[in-house]
Parts: C-alpha cells; structure tokens; sequence
C-alpha cells in the first residue's frame, strides 16, 4: 500500500501523527502498510481490553448486524438490557445510561450531579475535582480536568470545579461550601501519571462526601472493565460511589461508554438526557461479549498474574539502570525514568526494526503501559526484553 501526502492533509491535524497507516491487527500486535509488525503495548489507550480483532467481538458485530443496528434511542433493544443488567448485577449501581465516549459519559454525570444538587441541595452545582485530572475534551470536561493549560484553551471555562489535590483529605475538606454538590475523581489519574488513590483517602472522601450530603462520582473510563485487576478500580477500596462513568475497555474498541447511578441519583427527566447513537444493539452487543470476556472464571486472575510479571520485570528494569521505579495498578503501569527520555524512548521503540514497538509517554518522564489484558507472558517478556535494549540505547547515549 502506498502513502499519499494528500490523504494526510485531508485529516484535521489533531496531533502529530507518524507517517504511517495500521491496515491490522492480531492480539498485542498490529501491522502498517509496508508488513512491519509492532507489539502493541497502547491499545488505543487501554480501549482494545481484548486485544485487536478479538473474536469475540467480531462474532457479536457479525451476529448483531445481521438482526439490528439503530432502532433509536426512543426503543428498548435486548443488548442494550443485556448489558445494562450485567453492569446492575456486578456494582453497586441501579441504572444506566449509555453513551458514545468516557467524556460523553462524563459530560452526563456532571448533568446528573448538578440534576440531583437542583432537587435536593438548592441548586449547589459545584463538583470538586483534582489537580492532573483528566475528564475529557468537551467544555466541561476540560473545565473538571486538572490538566495543565486547559484553562487557557477555550476560555472562558465552563464554571463550578475548584481543584483539590489527590490523596490529600484535607484540600478537599477547605473547598466544601453550600454551592457543593459533588466530588469527582479517577481512582488512578491515567493521563496525569497513573497516580492512584489510596484505599484510605478513598474510604476518607467516601465517609467526607456522606458527612456533607455529597455524590460521590468515579470516572473509570480508564480504570474500569478489569484494568486494575478487579472489574471496577472502587472495588480495591471497597467504597461504593454514587455514579460511575465506563468507556474506553467497556467496547473493546469500539464507541462504547456508560454513565452508571444508584437509584436515589438517577433524576434526570424526560428529555434531559439522549443521543442519536446512545445505547445502539450493535455497540452494546460487543459489550456483552467483552462483558462476558472479562468476568469468565480465571479471566482476572490471569490480568493479575500477567501484572505481577510486568511489574516484577520493569523493576528489574529500575534495578539494572538506576530508575526511580515503576507504580500502577493491575494492567495500567508506569515506568519513571531518570530524565525526559521519555519521547525520545516512544520515537526509537516505534521506529526499532524489524519489528516495532507501541509505547505511551503521558508525562516527558514516564513511559505508560496499556496491553491487552488478554497480553501473554511470552509478550510480556519481550516488551521488557526490546525495552532493556532500547534503554541502553537512548537513555545512555
């Protein structure tokens, strides 16, 4: 296959993109346009939970085109209640609402939340959320992240989300004010460095929330569908929130998210909530099937061994040459460097021939590891193999 410029210029430019075009993909790997191979460690930024071309999904996209794929939003589907009862069954959560995107999903829990502070705390509105948080790229979703410069973006913000600091009570205790109705927060900040929350800051802001009378909300878009070892993140804390927001893995890699309350929450009236594509039978039947994927018995024992193999070996990696370590939970991982190799480290590990390697560097000092987590232990070993060399290679040089 060959590349034309033209084909290029004819994308809005978004991002720098490398010039080169995947025309496949198997498992961890994916192949680009002149048969190069590359061991997959992004997976569309945690989103391909199976891997790419999982059977799995393509099974449901092939059974469910055939029956339905869009009666509307204004129907009941059977997949759509499929998954809707699955996600019931295996949370704390009574309803769901599905979207299209993990900002889509998060846009609708800022609704909800501000719904709910309407009917019963006197139109407090405001929803406290953290510093390196990422939410999303719509208005309010930039507004809520604590991404650096986004306030700068597209000015003015969307108002209402004073920033706290993650695993510190008391930031968030000195923003609490009759305007409050909400505290939102990644049980692992992904894009800001994949920085957990600690069970007990968890259980502290769950017990604080309910001392106030306020939601407590968890964005899982990333964290969510078995990422970190359990199928939700707040289940290491053993909290329950109030509202939950799942994309990204709940697909498998196609547009899929949820937007997840308990029942006292869940207030929105006729007409406040909705989308053309919302909770389509075609994208709601691969989640069934990835669903049923990730809680099959052993699935999750096997995303905990596969992390326990990651993160033993890229602290030996840490231990060979000299790095500050390695932290994450489950399948999300970062590795610290000792310098701002991490660039330069994604640029060579893509550009290692013969075969190539896909890696995420969220801050100039990090590399992110995202596999499948069906990732084996073989490609585990050479991700740490092919990494070891390309260390020595960039970070020496």
């Amino acid at each position: 296959m060959s590349m034309h410029r033209k084909g290029f210029d004819a994308l809005m430019e978004i991002i720098a993109r490398p010039e080169l075009i995947f025309v496949r993909g198997q498992g961890s790997w994916l192949e680009d346009h002149a048969g190069k191979r590359y061991l997959d460690f992004v997976q569309g930024w945690a989103v391909n939970s199976l891997g790419h071309q999982a059977p799995e999904i393509v099974a449901a996209l092939e059974r469910q085109a055939r029956l339905l794929i869009n009666p509307s939003a204004a129907f009941y589907n059977q997949p759509a209640i499929d998954l809707a009862l699955r996600l019931v069954q295996a949370s704390c959560f009574d309803r769901i609402f599905f979207a299209n995107s993990g900002a889509e999903a998060n846009e609708g829990a800022i609704k909800l939340a501000r719904k709910w502070g309407q009917k019963h705390r006197d139109g407090a509105y405001r929803i406290i959320t953290f510093e390196h948080a990422f939410h999303g790229r719509t208005l309010a979703t930039m507004s809520a992240s604590g991404k650096e410069g986004w306030d700068r973006k597209f000015p003015p913000q969307v108002e209402g989300f004073p920033k706290a600091r993650l695993n510190d009570l008391a930031s968030v205790r000195a923003l609490i004010d009759e305007q409050t109705v909400a505290v939102m927060l990644e049980p692992v900040q992904g894009e800001g460095g994949v920085i957990p929350a600690t069970p007990a800051f968890m259980q502290a802001l769950r017990s604080l929330t309910r001392e106030h009378g306020l939601l407590l909300i968890v964005d899982e878009v990333q964290t969510g569908m078995g990422r970190t070892g359990r199928l939700f993140a707040y289940q290491h804390a053993d909290v329950e929130p109030d509202i939950m927001t799942l994309g990204k893995g709940i697909g498998g890699g196609v547009p899929l998210a949820a937007l997840c309350a308990r029942e006292a929450v869940s207030c929105f009236d006729p007409g406040d909530q909705g989308g053309t594509y919302n909770g389509n039978p075609l994208m709601t039947a691969v989640g069934v099937a990835v669903f049923d994927a990730l809680t099959a018995p052993g699935f999750l024992d096997d995303v905990n061994a596969r992390a326990q193999l990651l993160s033993t070996g890229l602290l030996s990696l840490c231990e060979k040459w000299g790095l500050p370590g390695e932290r994450g939970l489950g399948l999300l991982r970062v590795l610290e460097l000792d310098g701002d190799h991490g660039p330069a480290l994604v640029e060579a590990a893509r550009e290692r021939s013969p075969e190539g390697l896909l890696l995420n560097s969220p801050r100039n000092n990090l590399l992110r590891f995202m596999p499948a987590l069906n990732v084996t232990a073989d490609e585990i070993e050479t991700l740490l193999k092919w990494l070891d060399g390309l260390i020595g290679q960039v970070c020496t040089a």
